[in-house]
């Protein structure tokens, strides 16, 4: 028994390591910013609070205010790309978190299955 103890504690150990390790998706905003640094200040308004959203994980603000400064015709390449990138990066991460959120509504109603009491 002693043996098995000690197993399982190793093996709870090395997984709660891994998952410590792993690398958290995040969106990068570097070319964005670097892109819109000397732009016009409306668009660079919206860029910058496209960034905080994005850093306070409000994705759909960000995506709003994004898809806001795409429409605007006096973009330049770069910007567009930078603009394009981060949309695409932020969609990801939007698709990640309604699959968890489906997740956790399911277990949570599998809990609340298992707690009705059986008839």
């Amino acid at each position: 028994m002693d043996k098995k103890s000690s197993l399982l504690s190793i093996l709870i150990i090395v997984a709660l390591w891994a998952a410590g390790c792993a690398k958290k998706d995040s969106v990068d905003t570097t070319k964005l910013e670097a892109s819109f640094s000397t732009a016009e200040p409306a668009n660079k308004s919206e860029v910058d609070k496209a960034v905080s959203a994005i850093k306070g994980a409000d994705y759909s603000s960000a995506l709003a205010s994004l898809q806001k400064v795409a429409a605007q015709a006096k973009l330049t390449p770069e910007q567009q790309q930078a603009v394009q990138d981060v949309i695409a990066q932020v969609q990801k991460q939007l698709g990640a978190a309604v699959e968890k959120a489906g997740t956790d509504a399911q277990k949570a109603l599998d809990n609340a299955k298992q707690a009705l009491p059986k008839p």
